[in-house]
C-alpha cells in the first residue's frame, strides 16, 4: 500500500485509554470523598424508609427522628454534588464522550470505593 491508500493515523488523536484516564482517576478520588455521604445515606435508608416498609429493623438507639438526619444529609449531599457535577461536566466536554456512557461510568466509579470498603469490612 502506498501512502495515499494507507489509513491516516494522527498523532493528535488520543487513544480510548488516554481519553478515559483522567475521568476514571477523578471519579475514583471523588468516590473516596463520597464514602461518608453514601454511608450516611445508607444508614438513614436502613433506619427510616426501609424500616418503615418492614424490609429492615430500626436501630434501637435511633430515637432522634428524621430531622437531624435531614439536617446533616441535605448539606452534605449538596456539597458533594456541587463538586461532582461541575467537575464531570467539564471532563465530559473535554472528552467528547457519549452522555449516557460517560455519566453511567462516572456514577459507578464514584460508588466503587464505598462498595469496596463495604465488601472489605464484611469479609474481614
Amino acid at each position: 500500500m502506498n501512502s495515499r491508500t494507507a489509513p491516516e493515523t494522527s498523532a493528535r488523536a488520543p487513544s480510548a485509554r488516554r481519553t478515559w484516564t483522567a475521568p476514571v482517576v477523578v471519579n475514583l478520588v471523588l468516590g473516596i470523598v463520597a464514602v461518608i455521604p453514601v454511608w450516611a445515606l445508607v444508614l438513614f435508608a436502613v433506619n427510616y424508609p426501609l424500616a418503615g416498609l418492614g424490609i429492615t429493623h430500626r436501630e434501637p438507639t435511633e430515637n432522634d427522628g428524621m430531622l437531624p438526619w435531614l439536617l446533616v444529609l441535605v448539606p452534605m449531599w449538596a456539597a458533594f454534588l456541587g463538586l461532582w457535577i461541575p467537575v464531570n461536566l467539564a471532563m465530559r466536554r473535554k472528552r467528547d464522550a457519549l452522555k449516557r456512557r460517560y455519566w453511567t461510568v462516572s456514577s459507578l466509579l464514584v460508588l466503587l470505593p464505598t462498595v469496596a470498603l463495604m465488601f472489605f469490612i464484611e469479609n474481614k
